[in-house]
């Protein structure tokens, strides 16, 4: 019996470190198959649009300071004429929480025009945003502006769906509770790597609203 049992610790213990060594394997692969999509801010031309990843709001509906330093390059881009459009992906699924319009505000603060500038009120997760992005924007090609730790992932899941894409990083920062983010990001990739797989439908989709149609039919 305790042959048995020891056989069995051991057992659990290596599928365990088997289990480990797959999901940091997994994360590997995410960033060494992306890193050179990362390009510099003068390097990248000719997009559809520029996809901006959503993050915290604040109360006062001002951007967290990750969301407003993936704006304020965002609004770099487009001032270099790197894309004609911004879409602002992120969440929008109840009325007191609103990412969406806070970065719409925030742009067209800047100097964008309000009608280049294209909403994605159901940007829920990074897939579902890259998602919607090819399926109801109708993008082919595609910047997209978040952190650089946060760019792996989005590259990969834009790869899957058959998106031509690049990277450009927000200001690199050092944000609090930055080490618990690194953390799940490795776990969301491993996620995301099954959804890239599978593709499953994203929470929400409705009727196209192609590029060029006008950013102000997605005001709400």
């Amino acid at each position: 019996m305790i042959i048995k049992l020891r056989f069995l610790g051991k057992l659990l213990f290596a599928t365990g470190l088997i289990g480990v060594l797959f999901i940091f394997l997994v994360d590997y692969w995410v960033i060494a198959s992306t890193k050179d999509q990362i390009e510099s801010l003068s390097d990248v031309q000719d997009a559809d649009c520029i996809l901006v990843l959503g993050a915290g709001v604040w109360e006062n509906n001002q951007p967290s300071p990750m969301l407003k330093d993936r704006l304020d390059r965002s609004v770099e881009l487009f001032d270099n004429k790197a894309a004609p459009y911004l879409v602002m992906s992120g969440d929008h699924g109840q009325k007191d929480y609103d990412e969406v319009n806070v970065m719409k505000v925030f742009a067209i603060n800047a100097g964008v025009d309000s009608n280049m500038i294209y909403m994605d009120h159901a940007g829920f997760s990074t897939y579902e945003s890259l998602y919607r992005l090819k399926y109801i924007f109708k993008a082919e090609k595609v910047i997209i502006v978040t952190q650089k730790y946060h760019l792996y992932r989005a590259l990969y899941i834009a790869n899957a769906l058959g998106l031509k894409a690049v990277g450009v990083a927000a200001k690199e920062i050092d944000y609090s509770g930055q080490s618990f983010r690194d953390f799940r990001e490795i776990l969301a990739r491993n996620k995301d790597v099954l959804s890239s797989i599978f593709k499953p439908l994203p929470t929400y989709l409705g009727d196209a609203i192609p590029l060029g149609s006008g950013g102000d039919l997605t005001n709400d």
